[in-house]
């Protein structure tokens, strides 16, 4: 690229020179030159003396004899051919050059010739024009001499008397000055008054202790009331701003020291904006900010005085925003107060840019936004957990409907309370102003995260309400808390398919509307990964709702094994007396299995399969009055103890394997019996505790029949009952020093009577 650019002016200074070479030899107007082009062969300069023959065709010392020769020795045929053809394109480019440039000369020379010709003819008149001309001015002048000089003295004359006029005006003007003071000060014109004063006060300066001192006094006096009245219309509140303004404005020109003023009126100012923060109806703040440009102009190194007071004002009123907070606003209010501000901020920042009150906004609000989030969802979990307390300890026996209901009202506070914090954020994104589209990134980040720390939170609620847990103490003055020791175990259960609930509908759901109307944001930073990971939180409701159901599992059974450890601590079991009846531990169990049952019937999902027997003595009399068994019984004791004890060990060794304890499921079905299986299970530890004679053998055999045939209507696996009600029996056996059971209608008639008892009872009722 350099090499051609730097070769573009060679050519064409070799084109001009080729041409003025032409030119030259064309008018011969340097015969040396001339003869030099003609003959070709001259002195050689040092640079065609070096150049290559075949680039100086140009040159003044191109030599055509070389020229060929090299030509010759280089070239083949076809390219001096192909050298002949471009040459003589030159030459005829050359020719048809040179005859255009002659003929353009040609012509100019014609119309120049032309030209000199009108010029001759045209100024042939103008000297005699021109000498008549100059004696005419000549005349002219002598004549503005002599009446210049005939009216010297007389003009010399009026200006004298014109300055005397002006003078005698100006002192009548002073003798007047009272006078024209006084009308302005009627008038109201102060403005006027001013000026005459202002514009005489020279003159008192320089001759107010002659002839002028009583003027002088008197115009004094005069702006003495001028000034009082400047000042009680500065001070007057139902004064224009502009006309107070003006004011001082004059005082100012009368040299009245204003700084005192400039205190008292910002002293002021700030007064009337506390009222304004008080009662806003009071000023609008146009008028505000037409008083801070006034203030600007009247006192302009007071700016910094008013950014104070404009931050003042708009702090305060920021805190009354935050302290509405407290209570839960609607969002459509919020904005409709953080809008009103915003373009107050804006009417203010147009007179104190300085102050920089719309940064100063946004950042204000982008708190107050967040905290109105925060706050919203606090507010939600206060109301889900005063519906789930309420409900569950108001109290303990509640009627069946009642705890149904109390878990439907506590899976819609859930659910719609979600929904309706999803509408109520709506409305911090659809809005169109300015200072919502600014924060539209950040709102949606602040909503995503808030139900993250939402369910969170909700989460660990959940665990101080259960009991479980003491980590979330910091929460504990939202709610009023039930004590540790004193949970309902039907909160527990509660908590538990309200887990459940959230983890399958409330949070896809949240997901979906978040997906719908909450999607974009970015503002947050990367490395923190998204705001809301609908993941997590589903594992961990799955989690705390697996931990509550087992949490209630554990109180029940904890509760019912006090009533066993009760039960088998307290009598003599080695003195104990023949069993007359089932004994009272065997209803108090049975009415917290029929509590358990009430429970988990109203809360968890599932039916209860109710077995009616017409005729439970008939059934259980069947199972044990075969003949087997009988012969049995009918042996010696001693031989049928031994014997008992070796066939149930022989029985344990080669009965199939039974799977006692399976998964928990959020069932009916599944929570009855794996507490009923529990507490089974801690009555076979309770019984091998303890030592029995052959009374409180068959006191347990008594209590372990009628309970097999109780227990049937509460769980459909009767096998597992049954295996474990065996298992109390076995252990009852081991542990007992004359293990002789009752005979089978001695066990038929006590539980006959036990259950014709239980009858009447129901009856009475």
């Amino acid at each position: 690229m350099t090499t051609t650019v730097g070769a573009a002016p060679t050519a064409m200074d070799e084109k001009a020179r080729r041409t003025r070479d032409l030119l030259a030899s064309f008018y011969n107007t340097d015969p040396a030159a001339a003869g030099a082009v003609a003959a070709s062969p001259a002195r050689p300069s040092p640079t065609a003396a070096t150049a290559s023959p075949l680039e100086s065709i140009n040159s003044t010392s191109f030599n055509p004899d070389v020229y060929m020769d090299v030509l010759v020795q280089q070239s083949n045929l076809e390219a001096l051919l192909q050298r002949h053809v471009k040459m003589a394109a030159e030459i005829k480019n050359l020719d048809t050059d040179l005859q255009m440039l002659v003929y353009e000369n040609y012509n100019k020379f014609i119309s120049a010739t032309d030209t000199i010709k009108r010029m001759k003819t045209n100024i042939a008149g103008m000297e005699t024009n021109m000498e008549q001309l100059l004696s005419k001015i000549t005349s002219v002048q002598s004549r503005s001499d002599t009446v210049n000089t005939s009216l010297f003295n007389k003009r010399e004359n009026i200006e004298k008397l014109h300055r005397t006029r002006n003078l005698l005006r100006k002192v009548q003007f002073i003798y007047d000055l009272p006078t024209r003071l006084n009308k302005c000060i009627k008038a109201g014109a102060y403005a006027d008054a001013v000026r005459f004063f202002t514009g005489a006060k020279p003159i008192f300066e320089a001759y107010g202790d002659t002839s002028f001192q009583d003027c002088k006094k008197a115009s004094e006096e005069a702006m003495d009331l001028v000034i009082q009245q400047l000042q009680a219309k500065l001070y007057t509140d139902s004064e224009p701003i502009e006309a107070r303004a003006e004011a001082v404005v004059l005082l100012k020109q009368l040299n009245f020291p204003v700084d005192n003023l400039k205190s008292n009126l910002l002293e002021k100012l700030e007064d009337c904006l506390l009222n304004l923060q008080t009662e806003p109806t009071q000023a609008s703040v146009g008028d505000i900010s037409k008083t801070f440009r006034a203030y600007l102009i009247i006192f302009p190194d007071s700016e910094s005085r008013l950014i104070e007071l404009a931050h003042a004002l708009f702090t305060n009123r920021y805190e009354t925003v935050r302290g509405a907070l407290k209570e839960r606003i609607p969002s459509t209010d919020l904005l409709a107060m953080l809008r009103g501000l915003w373009e107050d901020a804006t009417a203010i920042d147009e007179v104190i840019s300085e102050a920089a009150l719309p940064a100063f906004s946004l950042e204000t609000t982008r708190d107050i936004i967040k905290q109105h989030i925060a706050t919203a969802f606090l507010h939600l979990q206060t109301e889900i957990s005063d519906v789930l307390v309420t409900h569950s300890t108001s109290n303990e026996k509640l009627e069946e409907s009642q705890l149904q209901t109390a878990m439907e009202k506590s899976k819609i506070k859930v659910s719609q309370g979600c929904i309706d914090l999803l509408q109520e954020f709506r409305h911090l994104i659809d809005g169109n102003t300015e200072l919502l589209v600014k924060l539209k990134d950040l709102i949606i980040d602040w909503v995503q995260e808030g139900f993250q720390d939402f369910f969170q939170k909700l989460d660990g609620h959940f665990h101080l309400l259960s009991g479980r847990s003491t980590g979330f103490s910091q929460e504990s003055s939202t709610v009023d808390f039930v004590q540790i020791d004193k949970v309902p175990t039907v909160l527990v259960l509660m908590l538990a398919q309200l887990c459940v609930f959230i983890e399958q509908t409330t949070i896809p759901k949240v997901t979906e509307d978040l997906a719908d109307s909450f999607s974009g944001g970015g503002a947050r930073s990367s490395e923190y990964g998204p705001p809301f990971v609908p993941g997590e939180i589903c594992r961990l409701y799955r989690s705390s709702g697996e931990k509550f159901l087992q949490h209630y599992i554990n109180i029940k059974t904890q509760k019912i094994s006090k009533l066993l450890n009760k039960r088998f601590s307290t009598p003599v079991w080695l003195k104990h007396k023949e069993p007359r009846e089932v004994n009272m531990f065997v209803d108090l169990l049975l009415l917290e299995f029929n509590g358990v049952v009430s429970e988990v019937k109203q809360i968890l999902p599932g039916l209860i399969r109710r077995h009616r027997h017409s005729d439970s003595t008939g059934s259980t009399t069947s199972s044990r009055s075969n003949p087997m068994r009988e012969d049995m019984l009918n042996r010696s004791n001693t031989n049928r103890s031994r014997s008992q004890f070796l066939e149930n060990h022989l029985a344990k060794l080669f009965e199939q394997k039974m799977e006692i304890f399976t998964k928990l499921e959020y069932t009916q079905e599944s929570v009855i019996s794996t507490v009923l299986k529990l507490c089974l299970k801690s009555l076979q530890e309770f019984v091998r505790l303890q030592t029995f004679n052959r009374s409180g053998f068959q006191q347990i055999q008594l209590d372990m029949e009628f309970l097999k045939s109780s227990l049937k209507e509460f769980i459909d696996d009767e096998a597992a009952i049954s295996f474990l009600l065996k298992e109390v029996n076995n252990a009852a056996h081991e542990r007992c020093l004359d293990p002789i059971p009752l005979e089978a209608p001695i066990l038929d008639k006590l539980i006959n009577a036990k259950l014709a008892k239980i009858k009447e009872q129901s009856a009475n009722m």
